[in-house]
């Protein structure tokens, strides 16, 4: 049995809710697979969220961590491939902390990548009519910091990434894009499903 720690964000940016704690909360209420698996919600600020993460893994040693958050403006789900060295906060987070041009680590190399099998996952999700796609920018804020923060910390031999996810329906400021609450639902549990599955060696990149 593996451990699965799949974690969400609480809301910012004057939002009441985030729909990654709420596809994540779903997701464990329902859970019924063959995994141990561990939710938490994690702060939007860029030290807490690193210092709460790390805790996390400390105390579970998960096989598996997938981080979820908030992707406005989109109405796909994004399997992140990179985190890269650098916060560039547009806005403060929610401790009133805005770094700019600074490192996620300091020393830290340049960029780490998801271990999770992300080609693998898109085939799952679109197999599933499942609005999704393959990202190679997890932005410069308290997501890709967390995902940075976790490629690094856990085991060796344990996966670790992020997924971006839109709105949802009851969450979804007026006239945005966003999913249905249960195709978010939906999408998190296939990705813990198929978390350990081998990597698919299809072509996906893209030209430019």
């Amino acid at each position: 049995m593996a451990v699965v720690l799949l974690t969400g964000f609480d809301p910012f940016d004057g939002a009441d809710r985030n729909p990654s704690a709420d596809a994540v909360n779903a997701v464990a209420a329902a859970y019924d697979g063959p995994h141990e698996l561990v939710v938490a919600t994690l702060p939007v600020a860029f030290e807490a969220s690193a210092h709460r993460l790390r805790t996390l893994i400390a105390a579970h040693s998960p096989d598996v961590v997938i981080a979820t958050g908030l992707a406005a403006g989109s109405s796909r789900v994004a399997i992140e491939r990179i985190g890269v060295n650098l916060i560039d906060a547009r806005i403060p987070d929610n401790d009133g902390e805005q770094p700019v041009d600074a490192p996620s680590e300091a020393g830290g190399p340049a960029a780490r990548f998801s271990t999770l099998p992300v080609k693998r996952l898109l085939q799952v999700l679109t197999a599933e009519g499942l609005p999704a796609q393959l990202s190679l920018s997890a932005g410069t804020y308290v997501c890709n910091h967390v995902l940075y923060t976790a490629v690094g910390a856990v085991r060796p031999d344990a996966r670790a990434g992020f997924v971006h996810l839109p709105w949802s329906t009851t969450t979804v400021p007026a006239g945005g894009l966003h999913l249905a609450d249960a195709q978010l639902a939906r999408a998190l549990r296939l990705i813990v499903d198929h978390a350990l599955d081998a990597e698919s060696t299809e072509a996906g990149g893209s030209i430019w």
